[in-house]
């Protein structure tokens, strides 16, 4: 049954890498070394305690084996699931399962990429379909602003509510000194910005960085004895209904629906419990459809509902405390990220900008274009 795994593993340590630009003769493996240690140190656990292990890459097609020969893990349980960037929201499901079953015991999750220092620009997973390439797509960004655009059409949301995106996270992003990109931001510097792929302009996209980043899971009864308050996983779902954009039933419906309706069924809380939503943001229509699909609101509401500050700081639906993939860190593949900030808020460790009392979060993202979709509920102990 589902409903099991409630509670039955929880997370344990988090940490990034350096982020940003780590500069030349730097690799993903050794970002990826660099946030396991720190998870790890955070933890109070040693290398030698990972026995499962879980990573997904652009860079390496086994991604799992690759990062275990560098490290020197020998591990008993491996998962190398790469379904575009919510692939570790997946693993954390995936490691849930394991750890209940005892195929492991104590879970690593890692990513890293060096897209900005590497010169590879936009890296993604996200190929073309040849029924799409005579028509010559910017992948993903034209993908994405066609559902954009559609959005627009079907529902009536605005070129403004969709800018707001970029202005409230930035907001958070002001808060974190983490983040990559803090200067100020408006709606009009949004919409004026160059054009990339329209309605997108380049303030519609997120940044381009460097980064890795690193989650511990293990079960309840050994998380007692380590050194962080555990955060529970309440509940978990993941979907796919297509690969290539040209097979998506609804330009404005995405997997979301399917995978956020498990996670929150086996979690048994609903949106409204929900203090603080960290979500996979490589454009400004994401958080908005995201939004619609989780059951925050309705189809279509979604520019509305975010308006007017909701999503930023201070408002009734907090979104990407850390200042998201749009102005914090998106190297490539960004879902581990909204675990690990995610952790940290009901952790009470958010720093400024900490949600007050946090302690219910949705950690949630997609991959592909729009392609697959997974979901996270995380809880304190209160929760339980």
């Amino acid at each position: 049954m589902t409903e099991d795994l409630r509670g039955k593993a929880c997370i344990v340590g988090v940490a990034e890498s350096d982020l940003g630009a780590v500069g030349e003769g730097v690799t993903p493996l050794d970002l990826q070394a660099q946030a396991m240690a720190c998870a790890l140190d955070e933890a109070g656990l040693k290398k030698s305690d990972v026995d499962g292990l879980f990573s997904a890459s652009v860079y390496y097609q086994m991604a799992s084996v690759e990062v275990a020969e560098y490290l020197g893990i020998q591990p008993r349980y491996t998962d190398s699931t790469t379904v575009g960037g919510c692939s570790f929201i997946v693993h954390l499901h995936h490691a849930a399962t394991a750890l209940q079953t005892g195929a492991c015991d104590v879970a690593l999750i890692l990513y890293a990429s060096t897209q900005r220092s590497g010169g590879t620009g936009f890296t993604t997973n996200a190929n073309p379909s040849p029924y799409e390439l005579p028509y010559g797509p910017r992948m993903p960004i034209s993908m994405y602003a066609m559902s954009a655009a559609r959005h627009m059409h079907q529902y009536g949301t605005t070129r403004e509510q969709i800018a707001e995106v970029a202005v409230q996270t930035r907001a958070w992003a002001q808060m974190n000194p983490k983040a990559f990109m803090r200067d100020p931001l408006t709606v009009d510097e949004v919409i004026n910005a160059r054009m990339i792929s329209e309605p997108f302009t380049l303030l519609d996209c997120c940044v381009v960085t460097d980064g890795g980043g690193a989650v511990i899971v293990t079960r309840p009864d050994r998380a007692k004895d380590l050194k962080q308050q555990p955060i529970y996983l309440l509940g978990a779902g993941e979907a796919h209904w297509h690969r290539h954009i040209n097979q998506m039933p609804d330009l404005t419906v995405t997997a979301g629906i399917d995978s956020g309706r498990r996670a929150f069924e086996m979690a048994g809380v609903t949106p409204e419990d929900v203090d603080v939503c960290e979500l996979y943001d490589a454009f400004t229509i994401f958080p908005i459809m995201h939004l619609e699909d989780l059951g925050f609101c309705a189809k279509g509401e979604g520019g509305p509902f975010i308006s007017g500050g909701r999503i930023g700081p201070g408002g009734a639906c907090p979104v990407n405390t850390n200042g998201g993939g749009m102005s914090y860190c998106h190297p490539g593949m960004y879902g581990i990220f909204t675990i690990i900030e995610a952790t940290r808020q009901l952790r009470g460790q958010g720093e400024d900008r900490q949600v007050d009392g946090a302690q219910v979060a949705v950690a949630h993202g997609v991959g592909g274009v729009w392609s697959a979709a997974a979901t996270s509920i995380l809880g304190t102990e209160a929760t339980l």
